[in-house]
């Protein structure tokens, strides 16, 4: 069984995955780029990074062919952080994370996703779709007519080439075209030597260079449970994206910890922290990559592209990356939710909308997802609360009002609980209460459920209560409350 597991990650089909791996490696490399800037970091600190976490979590993360690197949300986390006390600090703090996330993963805390709803899933990753296309617009807005006829020509090939074939993923295709046509023309075109420098050596390891002190943990303390939230979140978002898109299961709490050793290792190789890349995974997805082996390829590639390849490397055009993250931003949205917010439950549309919108205009994915998050928790409860029936029967001749109980009581619907219960219509009369259809979650609803015994009490009106299951009874046993139930 053993066996089977390992070969099923690792031997699907290793051309297709190390082919899709490498249209990954050029999709990330110039978001690593631009994440870098925001981060304050030299760009082989992101660089560098991405190497070392596609290469260790191809081994330990939980979810085959998703691809991870250094990401945007962890950027913006991390900024602040090396402007007040520099890049040695933001190592420290990556190490601090990956060690948090490792915890996260031992302690299986990654049975959380299930409270992410399927439209805070959408909401993601059409946000995130937008986000990939806007950070394209600085390339392609004010461009002048060679810009944009080459990236007219990147789109053309990649949309262009499956119809004839696809032996070789068309991004590849796309920069092999346009580069060669880039350098045969002499266009005077941006380059990826205009993004930035890009390493000269390979990665050294070393302990980060902060004093080993309660002052340096006061610190990195706040910053590193940052990074390793965001990390995480985005990281089971990603992990759950491809779960839909290849109809596999993933272990979410292996990919905690596999997430947490590659960051940590990464700070220690000079590199800073990351997590889940969704628009690089999708593509990879897209073009075959479903094992292990094509997350190893994208990093292992990147290097070589980083050291060995550089000089060509250097010379692709820009627009050709720019056509690649657009082909990526048009396949990661949902298109079909557009026509589901009108389809679908308003609240459930309201959540998906929220999610978007929240995350677009903060750029901040874990912001939005959180709003999501807790949206869906609000709009649940109102839901479940609705639930709650109580029906009175009056029966003059026996001289008894009944109240039969069906739903959920708990705190959010409490309230709704003791307003149906008329004192003035049971003066001399008996009351049964039968919750025999109803649960007690709370406290709240236990002593919902006693506010109304003691209200009738106070008018001198027998009450009984009858029905309680075994988890209700017990939860009020626990409480020592005043209301003493006739049976369960």
């Amino acid at each position: 069984m053993q066996f089977s597991s390992i070969r099923r990650d690792w031997s699907v089909n290793p051309m297709r995955d190390m082919l899709a791996g490498a249209v990954a490696t050029f999709a990330l490399i110039p978001e690593v780029i631009a994440f870098s800037a925001v981060a304050g970091v030299d760009p082989q600190v992101g660089l560098f990074a991405s190497f070392v976490i596609g290469i260790v979590i191809a081994f330990t993360g939980g979810r085959p062919a998703m691809i991870s690197a250094a990401a945007g949300s962890v950027a913006l986390v991390a900024a602040p952080l090396v402007h007040a006390h520099g890049l040695p600090y933001l190592f420290a703090a990556g190490l601090l994370a990956g060690i948090f996330q490792i915890l996260f993963g031992i302690l299986r805390l990654g049975v959380l996703m299930r409270f992410v709803s399927n439209s805070v899933r959408t909401g993601f990753v059409n946000a995130l779709a937008i986000l990939i296309f806007a950070a394209q617009l600085p390339h392609i807005i004010g461009g002048d007519l060679i810009a944009y006829a080459m990236l007219a020509a990147g789109l053309a090939v990649i949309y262009g080439v499956p119809r004839i074939t696809t032996a070789i993923p068309s991004p590849l295709i796309c920069i092999l075209v346009l580069t060669i046509a880039s350098i045969t023309l002499q266009l005077p075109v941006m380059t990826v030597a205009d993004l930035g420098k890009l390493p000269d050596t390979l990665p050294i390891f070393g302990w980060p260079g902060v004093p080993l002190s309660m002052e340096t943990l006061a610190i990195i303390a706040g910053p590193a449970i940052a990074i390793a939230m965001v990390g995480l979140l985005e990281s089971m978002m990603t992990a759950s994206v491809v779960d839909d898109l290849t109809g596999t299961v993933s272990s979410k709490n292996r990919e905690c910890t596999g997430l947490g050793i590659a960051n940590a290792t990464a700070s220690l190789f000079g590199g800073i922290a990351g997590c889940g890349m969704i628009g690089q995974t999708v593509s990879n997805v897209k073009y075959g990559g479903r094992g292990r082996l094509s997350t190893l390829f994208a990093g292992a590639f990147l290097l070589v592209l980083m050291v060995l390849l550089k000089p060509w490397v250097s010379q692709v055009p820009v627009a050709a990356l720019v056509a690649i993250m657009v082909m990526v931003s048009i396949d990661t949205f949902d298109w079909s939710s557009l026509r589901s917010v009108v389809v679908h439950p308003k609240m459930s549309s309201a959540v998906m909308v929220a999610t978007v919108l929240v995350t677009v205009f903060s750029s901040n994915l874990a912001l939005g997802v959180t709003v999501g998050v807790l949206l869906s928790g609000v709009f649940f409860t109102f839901k479940v609360a609705r639930l709650l029936r109580v029906e009175t029967t009056t029966d003059v001749q026996a001289g008894r009002v009944s109240y039969r109980v069906s739903g959920q009581v708990f705190f959010a619907s409490a309230d709704i609980f003791i307003e149906a219960f008329d004192i003035q219509d049971s003066v001399g009369m008996t009351v049964l209460i039968d919750v025999t259809e109803a649960h007690f979650w709370d406290i709240t609803a236990v002593a919902a459920l006693d506010k109304v015994v003691q209200r009738f009490k106070l008018h001198d009106i027998p009450v009984d209560v009858i029905g309680l299951n075994q988890a209700s009874s017990a939860l009020i046993g626990s409480l020592d409350g005043a209301m003493e139930p006739k049976g369960v």
